[in-house]
């Protein structure tokens, strides 16, 4: 009864998602691709078992790249379709895997939509990552006694209150699932408080990415064009209202030749802030223009660029990873970190909570929570080399010294396949 009344207000709403789809094509053009895809409707052919992965966006993507690359060499019999929401999760997935991978949209969690993804694909598998609870399509799952995991699982104190207001519908939900793969023993005392069971605790697969091999030596041509000798503070992974509040701490610096590189979350977003820049009068360049080295005058670069945050971290002296700065849950400081960067976070980290304590805790990271303080931490790491060292090295041993949840997930999917 719950989920009949969960399915009746999706079909309700319904007649409104073309407009949203072209709403948000108005601003990135891929919205507007593959419609049929996410209402159930794929003419991908299928020649081998379907092992099935879904990876809403860019982080997740990236996150699960360790374990698709696993899975393609300990599963060569079978096909790994990989399902996303967002053109960017799409593209990051073609860019990452090409044709290693099928690929497709996944459908809204409208009943008929489910069961044409699931009759067109029949996976032997399916993994849903993070905090992806999609209730139509775990049912659909279960009446055809197909395995399906929550993989990565993590469920902010946040997410929990939500959830707990939907209790009889997420109760039932997680108690289809064949078996959850938490990341930390708080993620899972949580899910077991909304009726989650046969949870394991395995780590966090986002430690386990690997910097792309090319992206040091990238990192310092990005370097060469921004000016060797300049000071470069990156704001990464920006979202809506943060880049006014960096741009009143940059400015109010005193910091000669300064250099900040600004890389907002989402692309769409390249123009917004690039207006941003222009409406306060300063100097700044495109990434995607910037052939040779910056002019003198430049102090801001936009980073409009997609699949360089690895570089744009190895270039940068110190970085800010945005979506802390206001309340947004925070974007993925393990990235910064791995690559032996001094990270700045904001105070609003839900996303990534247990990552941040423990970055703060071992001198990682350092947590701001006014323009005030973001200016002043800022100014102290620039003036303080060593520091800068010393933060990196804590975070990228951090890094190394939590892996392993590759390995222990795989575990898990065995008893499946």
């Amino acid at each position: 009864m719950n989920r009949f009344f969960y399915s009746l207000l999706l079909y309700l709403v319904l007649p409104f998602v073309p407009l949203k789809l072209l709403w948000r094509g108005i601003k990135q053009a891929e919205y507007r691709q593959h419609w049929f895809e996410r209402f159930g409707f794929y003419s991908l052919a299928v020649k081998k078992p379907v092992i099935w992965l879904h990876c809403v966006s860019v982080g997740e993507t990236r996150a699960a790249a360790p374990l698709i690359n696993a899975l393609l060499t300990q599963y060569p019999n079978h096909q790994l379709l990989l399902t996303h929401s967002t053109p960017t999760g799409r593209a990051t997935s073609e860019q990452l895997f090409g044709d290693k991978v099928m690929r497709v949209y996944l459908p809204y969690d409208l009943p008929f939509a489910v069961k044409g993804f699931l009759s067109h694909f029949k996976p032997a598998l399916g993994m849903l990552m993070e905090t992806e609870l999609w209730f139509n399509l775990i049912a659909g799952a279960k009446a055809r006694n197909m395995p399906l995991l929550l993989i990565n699982a993590r469920l902010s104190e946040k997410s929990a209150r939500g959830y707990r207001k939907l209790s009889l519908l997420v109760h039932e939900g997680l108690q289809k699932l064949s078996a959850i793969a938490a990341q930390t023993e708080q993620d899972a005392e949580r899910l077991t408080q909304l009726g989650a069971r046969n949870i394991s605790v395995v780590g966090n697969l986002k430690f386990e990415v690997h910097p792309p091999e090319n992206a040091t030596a990238q990192g310092q041509q990005l370097r060469d064009l921004f000016g060797r000798n300049r000071p470069v503070f990156l704001a990464a992974s920006t979202r809506e209202g943060e880049e006014s509040i960096i741009l009143d701490a940059v400015t109010a610096l005193q910091i000669p030749h300064l250099m900040t590189i600004i890389v907002p979350r989402h692309p769409q977003r390249f123009n917004e802030v690039e207006a941003l820049l222009q409406e306060r009068h300063l100097t700044y360049q495109r990434r995607s223009k910037l052939v040779q080295t910056a002019n003198a005058d430049t102090r801001f670069i936009l980073g409009d660029s997609m699949g360089e945050l690895f570089s744009y971290y190895a270039s940068a002296d110190i970085c800010l990873v945005g979506g802390s700065v206001l309340p947004f849950g925070g974007q993925n400081l393990i990235e910064a970190m791995r690559m032996a960067k001094p990270v700045i976070i904001g105070e609003h980290t839900f996303n990534f909570t247990e990552v941040s304590e423990r970055a703060i805790a071992q001198h990682a990271a350092w947590r701001v929570k006014s323009p005030q303080e973001l200016k002043q931490a800022i100014q102290t790491l620039l003036d303080n080399p060593q520091q800068q060292f010393e933060m990196g090295q804590a975070g990228l041993a951090l890094c190394m010294s939590s892996q392993g949840a590759t390995q222990k997930t795989l575990a898990i999917i065995a008893n499946y396949l």
